[in-house]
C-alpha cells in the first residue's frame, strides 16, 4: 500500500472531520481530512511539475508544524524519495546527507534561509515555507494542476533516514512504502492496542522527524485527530492535553523527567490514554514515578532506523506486572511486535540460548532495504544477511520472548580483561533516590585497557556527591565495575533526538572537561 493512497482514501472516508491542527504558537492552523488530502496532493503534483521525477530525493528541512506533515506525506505520494534533515544537526552535516543522498529537491523553512544556503546552490529545485527568492509552497499548491499521482510499488523507495549525529560518514537507511505500511499495522496493534477510534487525538510533542512521525499515519488512516506543538515544555504540553483533549503522545525520557520536575499530576493528564516513550531507556525509578505520578498508560517501543519501530513493545500490562510482581520486566524492552522475527546470535551467527547474551537480529517488512550507496562502502555491505538485520545492539532474550538490551557492541567497556556493560552500571546508580539522569561511557586506561566513567545530574531541589555514588555502587556491584571517575553535571549534552550524547561525555573527558 502507497503512502498517496492511504492520504486519499482518508480525505474521501472522513471528510470533514479535523485531521490536524497547530498547537500553542501556531494559531490558526487547522485541516480537515478533504482539506489535508487535497493540500497533500496539491504539494505533491507541483513538486512533480518542477521537474522532479518518481525515485528522486527531496530534502526536507523544517521544525515541527502542520506543513511539515503535510510535506512529509507528499513528498511520497509524488513517488518520490523523502530526506529529513534534522534541524538539531549543523549545516556541514546537511551539506554531507544532501551530497551522499544525491538530492535534487529542496522544501526548507524561511528561518533556515542562512544556513542551508550551500546546499540551496547544489540542488537544482528548491521550494521554501514562507518566504524566499524561490518558489514558495503556498504558490506552488496554489498553482498546481491536480492529476493522477504515480503508481508506486510496495518495495518502492519512499525515505532514506540517516542517523543521527551524522559524520563525515553519513549512513541512510532506504525505505519503502512497505516499510511504512508495516510499521503502520505494528504501531496500531502492538504500541497503541487497536486503531485509534474518531475521539481520539495524538499530540506531537517531539520532533515529527523523528519518534513522533511515527504516530501520523496510525492516527491519519484511522480518522483520528493529531495537534502538532511548534515547541515543547511541559506548560505547552499540558495545554494540548488538557485544554484540546489529546489522548496520546509518545515523548523521550528527558521530557518525561522534565515533567515530573515540573509537578504534573496524573490530574493534569486524565484524557490521556497512553505514554509511549522511546530512544533511550527509562530508569527502573523514573518508571515507577512516571506511573504513578503521571499516568499508569505507560508503553516503551524500540526499533532503529535500520529496522522502522517498533521491533519491540512493553506494553502497559508488562509495566503493571513490572511494579508489582516481576520487578525485572521494568529493565525489557518488551517483545516483538506483531510483524517482527527477532534472534540473538554470537559471533558466529548461531543463535544463544535463553538468557545469554548475543547480538540481537531481525527480520520482517519492518527491515530497511539496506544502505544508500553500500556497495561502495565495505562498513556497510553486511548489515543485512539473508533478509536479518543485525541491529549492533547486544541482548537477551527470555523464554516468553522478553527482550532485554545490554548495550551497543561498541560500548561495551573492556577492563582488566572483563565485559562491563554501561547500561547495567547506569541502571544500579539510577536506583539512588536524588540521581536525575546518569551516563556510564568507557575512556581508554593505561593500565586496564578502559575505565568506567559515569555522569550524573541530580534531581531537581536534592544534591548527589561524587563519594555517594560511589558508596552506592560498592554496595551493587562488582568492584571492576565500579566507576573510577563519577562527574556531576547541571545537565547533559543532548544529541538531536533529545537522547545523551556520550560521544560529547567522551569529547569532554579527551579534552579535559568536565
Amino acid at each position: 500500500m502507497d503512502i498517496g493512497t492511504l492520504v486519499t482514501r482518508a480525505g474521501h472516508r472522513f471528510g470533514d472531520r479535523v485531521a490536524l491542527e497547530g498547537g500553542s504558537g501556531e494559531p490558526g492552523q487547522r485541516r480537515t481530512f478533504a482539506e489535508l488530502a487535497d493540500r497533500v496532493t496539491r504539494i505533491a503534483s507541483g513538486l512533480l511539475a518542477l521537474g522532479l521525477e518518481p525515485g528522486d530525493r527531496v530534502l526536507d528541512l523544517q521544525s515541527n508544524s502542520t506543513t511539515y506533515v503535510e510535506t512529509d506525506l507528499a513528498i511520497r505520494a509524488a513517488g518520490l524519495v523523502r530526506v529529513a534533515l534534522n534541524y538539531r544537526l549543523h549545516r556541514s552535516d546537511w551539506e554531507r546527507i544532501a551530497t551522499d543522498s544525491g538530492a535534487r529537491g529542496l522544501i526548507y523553512h524561511e528561518k533556515f534561509a542562512d544556513d542551508i544556503s550551500s546546499v540551496r546552490e547544489q540542488v537544482p529545485h528548491v521550494v521554501v515555507v514562507g518566504e524566499g527568492p524561490e518558489t514558495t509552497l503556498d504558490g506552488l499548491a496554489a498553482g498546481a494542476t491536480v492529476g493522477p499521482l504515480p503508481v508506486r510499488a510496495p518495495d518502492d523507495l519512499c525515505g532514506l533516514h540517516y542517523s543521527s549525529g551524522t559524520t563525515g560518514h553519513p549512513k541512510g537507511a532506504q525505505r519503502t512504502h512497505r516499510n511504512w505500511f508495516a510499521s503502520v499495522v505494528n504501531m496500531t496493534q502492538d504500541v497503541l492496542g487497536g486503531p485509534p477510534g474518531p475521539d481520539d487525538c495524538y499530540v506531537h510533542a517531539g520532533p515529527v522527524t523523528h519518534t513522533s512521525g511515527l504516530f501520523i499515519l496510525p492516527f491519519l488512516v484511522a480518522g483520528a485527530r493529531q495537534i502538532v506543538l511548534p515547541s515543547w515544555d511541559p506548560q505547552t504540553f499540558l495545554e494540548s492535553v488538557g485544554q484540546q483533549g489529546a489522548t496520546h503522545t509518545a515523548l523521550v525520557p528527558t521530557m518525561v523527567a522534565r515533567l515530573l520536575s515540573a509537578g504534573v499530576t496524573r490530574e493534569d493528564l486524565a484524557d490521556l490514554q497512553m505514554l509511549g516513550y522511546a530512544g533511550a531507556p527509562m530508569p527502573p525509578e523514573q518508571m515507577r514515578r512516571a506511573h504513578d505520578q503521571l499516568t499508569p498508560h505507560l508503553v516503551q517501543y524500540y526499533g532503529l532506523v535500520e529496522a522502522i519501530p517498533p521491533v519491540t513493545v512493553l506494553d502497559a500490562a508488562d509495566h503493571e506486572r513490572g511494579l508489582t510482581d516481576e520487578p525485572d520486566l521494568l529493565t525489557s524492552a518488551g517483545r516483538p511486535a506483531l510483524g517482527v522475527e527477532l534472534a540473538v546470535v554470537d559471533e558466529d551467527g548461531q543463535r544463544v540460548a535463553p538468557g545469554e547474551i548475543g547480538e540481537v537480529i531481525t527480520r520482517g517488512d519492518h527491515v530497511m532495504a539496506g544502505y544508500y550507496n553500500a556497495a561502495e562502502r565495505t562498513d556497510l555491505s553486511k548489515a543485512v544477511v539473508d533478509g536479518w538485520l543485525h541491529t549492533g545492539d547486544l541482548g537477551r532474550l527470555s523464554e516468553r520472548g522478553h527482550l532485554w538490551l545490554i548495550d551497543r557492541v561498541g560500548d561495551m567497556i573492556i577492563s582488566g580483561g572483563y565485559n562491563i556493560y554501561p547500561r547495567e552500571v547506569e541502571e544500579v546508580i539510577a536506583e539512588m533516590s536524588d540521581v536525575g539522569q546518569v551516563a556510564v561511557v568507557g575512556v581508554q586506561d593505561a593500565d586496564w585497557g578502559q575505565r568506567v566513567v559515569a555522569f550524573v545530574t541530580p534531581r531537581a531541589g536534592t544534591q548527589v556527591t561524587q563519594d555517594q555514588v560511589r558508596a552506592h555502587c560498592g554496595s551493587r556491584m562488582a568492584s571492576y565495575k565500579k566507576p573510577k571517575d563519577v562527574h556531576v553535571l547541571s545537565e547533559f549534552p543532548l544529541n538531536s533526538t533529545g537522547k545523551i550524547s556520550k560521544k560529547e561525555l567522551r569529547a569532554q573527558l579527551q579534552e579535559g572537561r568536565p
